[in-house]
């Protein structure tokens, strides 16, 4: 504890990283006072009423955990920052199928970069007010019509006021990146995240606390603990795949000796492909539902027979469902990720080799078959993780505290985290200060992998 004491005493001290630090939290303050402020026309009560009747387990529940609650307050922030991820999503995607999109990634460094930037806010924009208008349909489907406020006045002026409620939150992700501490955009997730959990674990301690069942919270929270211990090593786990330098000859003439070239790795990650394959599929899951509320003559009739199970995130078709598409999405996302190929190529540039390899296309292969070996464990673990909750709800524990077992929500808390702390622990060894482990080194990520690396 005194050490803690001492550590957060030299991060006070260090001017810059104070000011940081102080400035991320300012703007991050912000980013909550914002999702409590209710669009013009909107009625509290029939959103309350609406939140006391739905699932936190549906699309429109997972969405509203990502904003920190906005979505079901109505607010200027109603769709947070979720319309600049869905756009890094596609631009990152069409980076690896579009030859420009490849082209302004790879080649054209920051001219490139600052192309990709503006087209993602302006793909941003695109979005917001798509999104923005099934929004304010469903918040008329709840409310109906607000007397003495004309439909066509409701839309406009709120429409616009989401839209900039959007880009308000994007730049503030990126004056954080810029000028604070840890990947903004990524962030304003976790803060929203991070803003359901007070709630859930006073909820989840008073109901067992009131059934005399204290013992059965210290267990969940035992448990909690392993399973996030468990999430930070599979997220900083990587396979090192030694390589050594050719040799070189040092000095002149007669005296020239050859020198035996330097090794290294390189780090393989186990997890690659990062958060992205359970939100991919997560987002196929909704469809059998959404497909059917579409088809069906009374879009308010409740789902049956396996459609029920399918929306239902207890069921087990659901689970072994969700399993398998994680799996899948794992190993397809990893493979346009790595690239053995460009591995290859660029260890022939430097000189380098994976000893008892040989260089070029069996290097390339040596590569892939590594990543295909460790990517297995990765997946099945990252599908335990999606499915994880299901067993915590299963064992009684409440839905909303449910959620933070597993899932999207968890592996985004932890891959911020890790990149925020890897940033500190930078700072502190710069100003030779001891640093926030004892080994001196977080093996932090850039942001959420996946999401982050690409806003």
């Amino acid at each position: 504890m005194k050490k803690f004491f001492t550590t957060m005493r030299n991060i006070w001290k260090i001017e810059e990283l104070r000011t940081r630090l102080l400035f991320t939290l300012g703007l991050l303050l912000v980013y909550r006072i914002g999702s409590f402020i209710v669009l013009p026309g909107v009625v509290p009560a029939a959103l309350e009423n609406n939140v006391a009747s739905s699932s936190a387990t549906d699309i429109l529940g997972l969405i509203n955990v990502f904003t920190g609650g906005a979505f079901n307050n109505a607010s200027i922030f109603a769709l947070g920052i979720m319309p600049y991820i869905t756009a890094s999503i596609i631009i990152q995607l069409l980076g690896f199928a579009v030859p420009y999109f490849q082209r302004l990634q790879q080649r054209e460094g920051e001219s490139g970069r600052k192309k990709i930037n503006q087209i993602t806010r302006l793909l941003t924009v695109a979005i917001t007010l798509v999104q923005g208008g099934g929004y304010l349909t469903y918040i008329n489907s709840i409310q109906g019509a607000v007397a003495g406020l004309p439909p066509s006045m409701f839309w406009i002026c709120n429409i616009i006021i989401l839209s900039t409620g959007t880009v308000f939150a994007m730049w503030l992700g990126e004056r954080i990146t810029d000028k604070g501490v840890g990947n903004g955009i990524s962030l304003l997730i976790t803060i929203g995240i991070i803003a359901a959990l007070p709630s859930a674990f006073v909820y989840e301690f008073t109901a067992q606390l009131g059934a005399s069942k204290l013992i059965v919270f210290v267990v969940e929270i035992l448990i909690l603990f392993f399973v996030v211990m468990a999430t930070v090593m599979i997220v900083q786990a990587v396979r090192r795949v030694p390589i050594q330098f050719a040799k070189r000859m040092v000095g002149r003439g007669s005296s020239t000796i050859p020198v035996s070239g330097a090794r290294d790795y390189i780090p393989i990650k186990v997890n690659a492909a990062g958060v992205m394959p359970i939100i991919f599929a997560q987002a196929l899951m909704f469809l059998p539902s959404t497909v059917a509320q579409l088809g069906a003559s009374d879009p308010n009739a409740a789902p049956s027979g396996l459609l029920l199970q399918l929306t239902d995130f207890t069921s087990v078709p659901y689970n072994v469902i969700y399993f398998i598409l994680v799996v899948l999405f794992t190993y397809v996302y990893t493979a346009l990720l790595v690239n053995p190929t460009q591995y290859a190529e660029y260890l022939k540039r430097q000189n380098a080799f994976i000893p008892g390899i040989k260089p070029g296309k069996n290097t390339a292969d040596f590569i892939d078959s590594v990543t295909t070996r460790i990517t297995l464990p990765g997946s099945i673990f990252l599908g335990l993780i999606s499915i994880f909750p299901a067993f915590a709800a299963a064992f009684g524990v409440n839905t909303a505290f449910a959620l933070f077992f597993g899932g999207t929500s968890l592996l985004i808390l932890v891959a911020v985290v890790l990149d925020t702390l890897q940033q500190i622990e930078s700072y502190l060894l710069m100003r030779k200060y001891d640093g926030l482990v004892k080994s001196g080194r977080l093996k932090g990520r850039s942001g959420v992998q996946g999401i982050g690396a690409s806003m």
